[in-house]
């Protein structure tokens, strides 16, 4: 009975820790915009102005996704969508190249 005691005890503290844990990790993710979190994406084409762009890998709770940033805030873009590597794509050419010599 007692060892089931000392069991329990145990496995509620875990339990516990392990809220904490997650619940920091989650608020430093909102928190932090170097590691902005899309828990979902919009298959919707972003039609705004593209300031930049970062690719996200998942990271439960995080998906996997592209997140375009523009003036109006940033959007967390279905990866597999045409639409999305075309935009990339347009991005990349226009943006401007600096000679480093």
């Amino acid at each position: 009975m007692e060892t089931q005691r000392i069991l329990m005890r145990s496995l509620a503290i875990a339990v516990v820790l392990a809220a904490v844990i997650w619940t920091t990790t989650a608020q430093y993710h909102k928190t932090d915009p170097k590691y902005s979190c899309c828990t979902k994406v919009s298959t919707s084409e972003v039609t705004d102005p593209i300031i930049s762009f970062r690719m996200l890998k998942e990271n439960l709770p995080c998906v996997k996704a592209v997140i375009f940033e523009t003036e109006r805030g940033e959007f967390c873009s279905d990866w597999r969508q045409p639409w999305v590597k075309r935009k990339i794509r347009q991005f990349l050419k226009d943006k401007p190249k600096y000679d480093e010599t």
